[in-house]
């Protein structure tokens, strides 16, 4: 089941084949259907925007189509993604610039509380990280769960070069390497508690404790 956030008496044909075709990243039929009135933000069962399923999918193309007609990018589903969010999480840059030109909150959170930069630095999408702190991201950001980017780049992090090169990223764009989790416990020790050698150097030479 379809809806829309504008109902007309052909709507409900027209939103289902742009759903359709902005999942299966069929970008001249998305442009067609948004030419013939589809409606931009219709949503289906999962209160996903045609935008959010092309992402969903990885269908840069068609994504495309959809912001440059004016798609919402910051409209959150029923789990609390949006097309910024899970472009971010999901570590598709292209797709992450696009929000980021066309009003992107950076602000914004996901269903943990957490800004887009944390499950990118969770996930080692290192070039991700880099966008998202050249735009403004907060990177102290505290989640529901206690954690900033640096400490889920430690804890949820293999220690390997991505995720080392995403705690350099982080500490060289300001992050707090002292602030600790619920627990008390500190980006630092954390690394020790790895064994992460790396991170444990940068984290010294960064004065932490």
């Amino acid at each position: 089941m379809l809806t829309s956030c504008s109902a007309g008496a052909g709507e409900p044909a027209l939103a289902e084949a742009l759903h359709q075709a902005a999942t299966h990243g069929d970008a001249r039929q998305v442009t067609a259907l948004l030419e013939r009135g589809a409606p931009l933000e219709a949503r289906d069962g999962e209160g996903r925007t045609p935008l959010l399923a092309a992402v969903r999918q990885r269908r840069a193309d068609t994504a495309r189509v959809l912001i440059h007609a004016g798609a919402d990018v910051n409209a959150k589903d029923r789990i609390l993604d949006s097309a910024y969010l899970l472009a971010g999480a999901s570590g598709q840059r292209e797709i992450l610039e696009l929000t980021l030109q066309h009003g992107a909150d950076l602000r914004s959170t996901n269903r943990y509380g957490g800004t887009a930069l944390i499950p990118a630095a969770e996930r080692g999408h290192v070039e991700v990280v880099r966008t998202l702190i050249q735009a403004g991201v907060d990177v102290d950001h505290v989640n529901r769960l206690d954690w900033t980017a640096l400490l889920e780049a430690i804890i949820l992090g293999d220690g390997g070069p991505d995720h080392v090169a995403i705690v350099k990223l982080l500490i060289d764009a300001g992050a707090d390497v002292n602030l600790a989790d619920g627990n008390g416990i500190t980006p630092l020790q954390h690394a020790r508690q790895r064994g992460q050698a790396e991170n444990i150097r940068l984290l010294l030479a960064a004065n932490a404790r």
